[in-house]
């Protein structure tokens, strides 16, 4: 695997667990297979936190298990290897959601007009809701007036356009 490969995969553990989960993935870098217990002992993180983590990369399919049983004690040992073939896949999955999202969204802000205050920190109301609200910002209290929302909708289109081209569609 190349070194932006790596990079990528690291980013990725980052936003799923952490800067622990870096650790983990640096760790399991280094060796095909490896137990909870010495991803402890290699990165000093509790053992809950390590399993809580790999778990969550195990639901994403970035890393694999295989399961052994300890012939003394009966317990079950995990054993545990990255699967960084699986990456681009995650990556492609999270780019679908995110372009629903913006669908989503999209279709909302085409679908309503709205009304602002033009004041930082307020934000834009539906039509719906500034009539209940008598025109007025349910924040700071000034008067909401027309707010043109074209530059939001082109920007989510443009967005939208993006994400569709580099799905593939």
């Amino acid at each position: 695997m190349s070194v932006v490969d790596y990079n990528t995969l690291f980013k990725v553990a980052e936003i799923i667990g952490g800067k622990e989960a870096v650790k983990i993935v640096e760790t399991m870098s280094e060796v095909d297979e490896t137990t909870d217990e010495e991803i402890v002992a290699k990165t000093e993180i509790n053992l809950n936190e390590v399993r809580k983590i790999l778990y969550k990369l195990y639901d994403h399919s970035l890393v694999a298990l295989r399961r052994t049983r300890d012939k003394e004690t009966g317990w079950f040992i995990f054993h545990w290897r990255l699967q960084p073939d699986q990456l681009e896949g995650f990556i492609l999955n999270q780019k679908k959601l995110i372009l629903d999202k913006l669908e989503v969204r999209l279709e909302y802000e085409k679908s309503h007009d709205f009304y602002y205050c033009y004041t930082s920190g307020c934000k834009p109301v539906p039509f719906e809701e500034a009539v209940e609200l008598v025109f007025q910002c349910p924040i700071c209290n000034k008067p909401l007036m027309h707010f043109e929302n074209s530059k939001i909708v082109e920007s989510l289109t443009n967005k939208i356009e993006q994400l569709r081209k580099e799905l593939g569609g």
